[in-house]
């Protein structure tokens, strides 16, 4: 499978090569404004796995069933992590220097390896997210709330997007990994465009990868009570590259979708009235919200990747050894088998994709959880009279290949 002729009549049966103009390009003006629209599409014409194009035209199979996804992401012997096993990699269709290699491309860290390399460097990264939770992310979370509350509170109005979700999940990552807060506070913009992609992704994730490699020689110099510490000196022995590799999947991952769905718990909470005043009366709790919400809308829309590690058969396709598959997260919670009507309430059901499934299951959820809990109690709690300051149908959202983001998320308040 590769990126050449899109109606090459040599490719393989099966590859979404093969499929020619049927291919849908998961990046774009359409894909932008209405990601939803076209996986309803997709599921429509092929069923619950669909041909796409990324970024660059590059084919892979985006996989649309709640099923076929638990399938790939819980059997790692079938569909590997290990990028080193792509065939358009391999045969040398995708540079080192392609925007998919931040999202998509092998790394020296848990994510991108199967089996007992992954059991040894996850191992370190969940023993120190555990020792890091451990440590007060609830207080971290609750100071720095109101640190960015106080930066508007003044003004009785903010957008609660750029002015409160984005920074504050920042600032507590930079507790949590030992980063500066100027730093940190210089990463926000450098993380959204890894996972927007196009030409400056590599630049940023050079500039990432440059910040927390000096991160990790002044910890091994200066240790202290934090993640990067933690990996430095843990019993499994991660080299240089390892610990480095580890801080940016961390800092990238959790910002990322911890601000996201962050920004989409206070847009379902400020859409409704009876949710509002459930949470500010104490009678409905944030969880549930929260859960609500990565049903419908996961942080992550689209998770990468998967290899085909043979030639199998995934929802009535044929992929073949060493093709790319991308997780249709969003989609696959959505799936009418399992959804058949999506305005049924799914309070207590947490069998939710949007942590993904299987041995690479989120390792750092509870501490995303408790900045989003922290947040949103902080908020309303702080701001009497907190409402949306333009009709809630003006709100708009940009989406990626990988994420749908709010685009702002305006709002007036008492002073």
């Amino acid at each position: 499978m590769n990126a050449q002729p899109l109606n090459d009549p040599d490719a393989p049966r099966g590859c979404p090569v093969a499929h020619g103009a049927d291919l849908t390009r998961l990046f774009g003006p359409e894909a932008s404004t209405d990601p939803y629209g076209i996986y309803e599409r997709l599921r429509k014409e092929h069923g619950s796995v669909a041909p796409v194009l990324l970024e660059g035209d590059v084919p892979a199979w985006l996989v649309l069933g709640y099923r076929d996804n638990r399938r790939v992401l819980d059997n790692p012997r079938q569909f590997s992590r290990d990028a080193r096993i792509w065939r358009d990699w391999r045969e040398g269709h995708i540079p080192e220097t392609h925007p998919l290699i931040p999202m998509v491309g092998w790394r020296p860290d848990c994510v991108s390896q199967d089996g007992e390399p992954h059991r040894r460097l996850r191992g370190a990264v969940t023993d120190g997210l555990l020792a890091a939770s451990s440590r007060g992310v609830r207080r971290h979370a609750t100071y720095f709330a109101n640190k960015q509350i106080d930066a508007f509170v003044d003004a009785g109005r903010a957008d609660l997007v750029a002015d409160y979700a984005e920074h504050l999940t920042m600032l507590v990552l930079t507790r949590i990994l030992g980063l500066p807060t100027a730093d940190g506070l210089r990463l926000v913009e450098s993380c959204a465009q890894v996972f927007k992609g196009g030409e400056g992704a590599l630049e940023h994730n050079e500039r990432i990868m440059q910040i927390l490699g000096e991160l990790a020689e002044r910890k091994r110099a200066e240790p202290g009570s934090d993640f990067a510490t933690a990996l430095l000196e843990h019993p499994a022995g991660l080299d240089h590259d390892e610990v480095v590799s580890h801080l940016r999947l961390v800092l990238i991952a959790a910002h990322t979708t911890t601000s996201n769905l962050l920004a989409r718990v206070l847009q379902l909470v400020l859409t409704d009235a009876a949710r509002l005043s459930g949470l500010v009366s104490g009678q409905l709790n944030i969880s549930s919200v929260v859960e609500e919400v990565m049903w419908d809308t996961p942080p992550l829309a689209v998770l990468p990747g998967r290899f085909a590690a043979a030639d199998l058969e995934l929802g009535g396709h044929h992929i073949q050894e060493g093709e790319l598959l991308v997780l249709g997260l969003a989609a696959g919670n959505l799936d009418p088998e399992v959804r058949p009507d999506s305005a049924v309430a799914v309070q207590g059901n947490q069998s939710h994709l949007a942590f993904s499934s299987g041995p690479h299951e989120c390792p750092g959820q509870n501490i995303g959880q408790s900045i989003i809990e922290i947040g949103v109690d902080v908020l309303l709690h702080r701001l009497p009279g907190l409402r949306l300051a333009v009709p809630s149908e003006e709100l708009s959202s940009t989406a990626s290949t990988w994420e749908s983001r709010l685009d702002s998320l305006p709002v007036e308040f008492s002073v």
